[in-house]
């Protein structure tokens, strides 16, 4: 037997630069689409509401199943593709989101609109654990740090310029033709990647197996559990806010639905500021105290906008304000929370990569689902206040445990 014949197939990480890739803006889209779908919809929750005679509780459920359509998606699309390869399951999930959103368009009922959230959400999460994906299978180990952190600038960007898009179109040709645009979207997404996508790992009948006992030593491990479950709550958690946030603004506070869209897109440039000190601050204190530090600011924007909503006094500067510092921790707290999550097990980072992205997604689908009991208003101060002494309480536990 040959030399060549005896040796193993080569892996997604060994293969390096050297294997076909797809263009890094395409990537960019598809890890881009994902998300997008989420926040476009958020303006015209009233506005649907309103045409399918459903109550905020329901409309909010089309927030919080998307979400936890991103947290299945995420632990499923690793293993799948590194069974039967990259570029099928890509395809097989963009079909899925295009198909999805194109039957949300014609949804009769509140409850048809739901569940056509949900599939277009584990459709839409192919793109964005796959182009991720791709980029480590094809670029050497100094590129993919530059790649990857190029991909996450232009996806940051989702969460403020979608609501701006979706209360303009939401406003100008009606909820519907929000998912018009993101059928058309993934029909791009469709034809650019059959064009333009190349198979980038070959298939490996034990990479399923691989993860499974990777994520079953994570779930063993309190150290990972307290991190994950503490940078959830100190991030995602921001979601009851943005499900509950059309009904505190339009309902509450008497602003046109145009207006939300602006005020969401305004929480990112907290999520910029802390992201840039976050980046300051690491070579200068520990990773456990930008942890408190950060979550600490959020926690005081969090029991601000609880003491404006229990004494009555609320305001669209208060809100704006409050949640800006809240996403102002956020972003201070997210780099320093995933850091030590993923380094727990320096043998399975990239299946703490998927665990710890499924756990915020997970966490930001039960916040959202929390906020749309009660009033809005009430429902998601108590929420993200609670979810802060949550994220708190873990990072010290995890801070005094060994992996």
């Amino acid at each position: 037997m040959t030399d060549t014949a005896k040796a193993p197939p080569p892996t997604s990480a060994s293969r390096g630069a050297g294997r076909p890739t797809a263009p890094l803006w395409l990537l960019a889209l598809l890890t881009f689409s994902g998300t997008v779908a989420m926040h476009v919809f958020v303006p015209a929750l009233t506005v649907a509401g309103a045409d399918l005679g459903a109550p905020a509780s329901a409309m909010q459920m089309t927030i919080s199943l998307y979400i936890a359509g991103l947290a299945v998606g995420q632990l499923l699309y690793g293993p799948l593709s590194d069974r039967f390869g990259r570029r099928p399951v890509l395809m097989a999930g963009l079909a899925l989101y295009t198909a999805a959103g194109l039957f949300a368009a014609f949804a009769p009922d509140v409850d048809t609109l739901i569940a056509a959230r949900l599939f277009q959400a584990l459709g839409g999460c192919a793109g964005l654990v796959l182009g991720r994906a791709m980029v480590r299978d094809t670029a050497g180990e100094g590129d993919t740090a530059r790649r990857l952190a190029l991909m996450n600038l232009m996806v940051t960007l989702g969460p403020g310029v979608a609501p701006l898009i979706g209360g303009v179109i939401a406003d100008s040709a009606g909820w519907r033709a929000l998912f018009w645009l993101m059928g058309g979207l993934g029909v791009v997404n469709l034809l650019l990647t059959w064009r333009l996508v190349p198979e980038t790992v070959t298939a490996a009948p034990g990479g399923a197996g691989a993860v499974a006992r990777n994520y079953g030593r994570l779930l063993k491990s309190p150290a990972f559990l307290a991190y994950a479950l503490g940078g959830a709550c100190a991030t995602t958690s921001v979601y009851a806010y943005v499900a509950a946030a059309p009904f505190v603004f339009v309902h509450e506070l008497g602003r046109p639905p145009v207006e939300v869209g602006i005020y969401l897109a305004l929480l990112i440039l907290g999520i910029w500021i802390g992201s840039v000190l976050a980046s300051i601050l690491v070579s200068r204190i520990e990773a456990r105290l930008m942890l408190a530090y950060g979550n600490g600011l959020s926690a005081l924007a969090a029991f601000v906008f609880l003491g404006a909503v229990l004494a009555d006094g609320l305001s669209v500067p208060l809100v704006v304000g409050a949640l800006s510092l809240f996403t102002l921790g956020m972003g201070i707290a997210s780099p320093a929370a995933m850091t030590r999550a993923l380094g727990v097990d320096p043998a399975a980072v990239g299946s703490a990569s998927g665990l710890y992205g499924s756990v915020q997604m997970a966490v930001g689908a039960l916040c959202a689902a929390l906020a749309a009991l009660g009033s809005p208003a009430l429902s998601a101060a108590l929420v993200l206040a609670i979810a802060c002494v949550v994220a708190q309480i873990a990072f010290r536990f995890a801070s005094n445990r060994r992996p």
